[in-house]
């Protein structure tokens, strides 16, 4: 439920961000953490406090499409329809960067991510400061996104000044990523608003990255993380594996699409929402419910294999891919 900010607290963000502050911030898809995308030094600190290479990019958050030449050039009239079809909302446009645009946003390439987010607060904060804010998620870079200001509490301490509390995200994961530098637009990060539907409303097919494709934000192949290990499995062998591990002296936690739970002896079970929208709102809460729960490994039961549930697919693979891992990695 999205929670309505103060003015007065709406104010004291935008200067913070003006002041070349970080500001963490609540979107549509999940908690951003924000610096003034034209101060490349406070984009530093985004990196220095997320412990994230300085080669991968980050998305600046705009107020209005009108902003879209602030930042970029040679914008295709597929980026416009796409623009005027889904924002305010989870999409994100690469295009060729304008000039001015720090390299410390862009990882030093010639292009740009850009969105326009929904999310009420969000949409205060860009009005009132006026400028472009890059912001990747705020949490640990490789580590389970933040879709709460208690998650980036959990995160960052007392070390980001300012977090606005608006509630819990809406969508629950990132934001589709959509390459508009070529003449076929180019899909590069899978999001809520699907393959299909941007195909609908470009009328054509989208591209498959290929090795000519801009690093964009969330595409690395272990991302969004547990510390846990994480194994992504078929349901029915949720149970068999639970009992197997159980036996061997290590507790286990599973996240799941039914309510009916194993008799395994201290098994830490969810079950997750059966409808798409349901499962990406609780992803990230619930996988660093089952993160906490003092776990040896956490079992995930795969979800479906259809259109709505890609990029949820998409997310849980790289959680297991980098589960486990050293902090920061």
């Amino acid at each position: 439920m999205t929670h309505s900010v103060p003015a007065t607290d709406i104010a004291h963000a935008a200067a913070q961000l003006k002041a070349g502050e970080l500001v963490a911030f609540p979107t549509e898809t999940v908690y951003g953490l924000g610096a003034d995308a034209s101060n490349a030094d406070a984009v530093r600190k985004v990196f220095a406090a997320k412990g994230r290479p300085a080669n991968h990019p980050l998305i600046v958050h705009i107020g209005d499409a009108v902003q879209l030449a602030d930042w970029a050039r040679g914008i295709s009239p597929a980026a416009h329809t796409l623009a005027q079809k889904f924002w305010p909302g989870p999409l994100t446009l690469v295009l060729k960067r304008n000039p001015r645009v720090p390299d410390a946003v862009t990882g030093g390439q010639d292009t740009v991510a850009l969105r326009v987010p929904s999310h009420p607060v969000a949409q205060a904060l860009l009005r009132k400061f006026g400028g472009g804010v890059a912001a990747p998620s705020a949490n640990r870079f490789g580590r389970v996104s933040a879709t709460t200001a208690a998650h980036v509490h959990e995160e960052f301490g007392d070390s980001v000044a300012c977090v606005l509390d608006g509630g819990a995200a809406d969508v629950g994961i990132e934001s589709t990523i959509v390459d508009c530098t070529r003449d076929t637009p180019v899909l590069l990060r899978p999001g809520w608003i699907t393959p299909q539907q941007i195909e609908a409303a470009l009328g054509a097919p989208l591209a498959a990255p290929d090795a000519r494709a801009p690093r964009v934000s969330g595409t690395l192949d272990k991302h969004y993380a547990p510390q846990t290990p994480l194994m992504l499995m078929e349901g029915d062998l949720i149970n068999e594996l639970a009992h197997s591990l159980n036996r061997q002296g290590k507790r286990v936690a599973a996240l799941a699409r039914t309510s009916l739970r194993p008799l395994v002896d201290g098994l830490v079970w969810l079950a997750a929402p059966a409808d798409a929208a349901g499962y990406a709102h609780d992803l990230y809460a619930n996988l660093r419910k089952l993160d906490h729960a003092g776990c040896d490994a956490i079992l995930v039961e795969q979800p479906p294999d259809d259109a709505q549930w890609v990029a949820i697919r998409d997310r849980l693979n790289r959680a297991a891919a980098g589960s486990g891992e050293a902090e920061g990695s």
